[in-house]
């Protein structure tokens, strides 16, 4: 009877991601992870994955490091190694809500404080962090976690929402009423972010709530790709097509054919079953709740 009631309200999840050094950089220092949690699973780089989302949730992680010597790439390996080892040791078979957020959370803070004990100890990579995007799911519900300027977006009937909010300085200066947004997006630092994991021994980790409905698609992408493709075109690639790697080579390409004059990187996840209710009729998602 408990399985024949889990088959009935079932969420199914396909994913699939892809990461490519762009045009210009020498080194890829983003690093994505696709895992689910409740068999333990981390998806290898070039294989899809298909399941039935299972008591414990999923994770689907952008990291994107920066630091000299190398220490970029050493720092978003961290970010995915150290954030998929906490959830796997400290989440309990089907977790409350408030306890999957809050490892979440915690996971982030401790990879901020692995990568910042890297750094102490190893003077040549001084100044190397990474951003961090991490959309858990568990049930009909996303829990994003964020540090940095790498993206989540939710993408429905066709329209793609940002889920996060850029920590950086011309987000800033926008909201300070001492920019605006087409300023923004013309700024030279544009790219000076205000928060990274490593850096400094204390990071503020936001973690926001977003409710799933039946097809939609989970974006999280790295800001190779948002420097250079619009969330119009992200939602128009989405819906294109159901091949999911067919969708993220595309991105990728579109990316680099603009320059790509940094790492790109993206992972979409679609989200479809009789755990997920249609959308609610309306423009949009509505506003992320802020988990505190």
């Amino acid at each position: 009877m408990t399985f024949s009631l889990f088959r009935r309200r079932s969420i199914h999840v396909s994913v699939y991601g892809k990461t490519d050094r762009g045009r210009v950089r020498e080194h890829n220092e983003d690093r994505f992870l696709v895992a689910d949690l409740t068999t333990k699973r981390p998806m290898a780089a070039g294989e899809g994955q298909e399941h039935v989302l299972g008591r414990s949730g999923s994770l689907l992680l952008v990291a994107d490091g920066m630091g000299g010597a190398a220490a970029g790439e050493v720092a978003s390996e961290m970010v995915a190694e150290v954030v998929y080892t906490h959830l796997a040791a400290n989440l309990t078979d089907a977790p409350s809500p408030r306890h999957f957020a809050e490892c979440l959370r915690e996971a982030l803070v401790s990879a901020n404080s692995r990568i910042h004990a890297y750094a102490a100890a190893h003077p040549e990579a001084a100044g190397m962090g990474s951003t961090a995007t991490a959309a858990g799911v568990l049930g009909p519900d996303a829990y994003v976690a964020q540090v940095g300027d790498s993206r989540a977006y939710l993408v429905r009937r066709g329209v793609a929402t940002q889920l996060t909010q850029d920590q950086s300085l011309t987000r800033h200066l926008v909201e300070t009423g001492r920019m605006t947004p087409e300023e923004a997006e013309r700024s030279q630092d544009r790219n000076v972010i205000l928060q990274a994991l490593g850096p400094s021994p204390r990071v503020e980790v936001v973690v926001t709530r977003q409710g799933l409905s039946a097809g939609d698609a989970v974006v999280l992408c790295s800001d190779g790709l948002t420097g250079f493709v619009t969330a119009a075109e992200i939602a128009e690639v989405v819906g294109s097509s159901h091949d999911l790697s067919a969708v993220c080579e595309e991105l990728v390409e579109l990316a680099n054919a603009r320059g790509g004059r940094d790492n790109v990187t993206v992972v979409v996840a679609r989200f479809d079953g009789p755990g997920l209710k249609e959308p609610p009729p309306g423009d949009g998602p509505g506003e992320p709740q802020l988990v505190p």
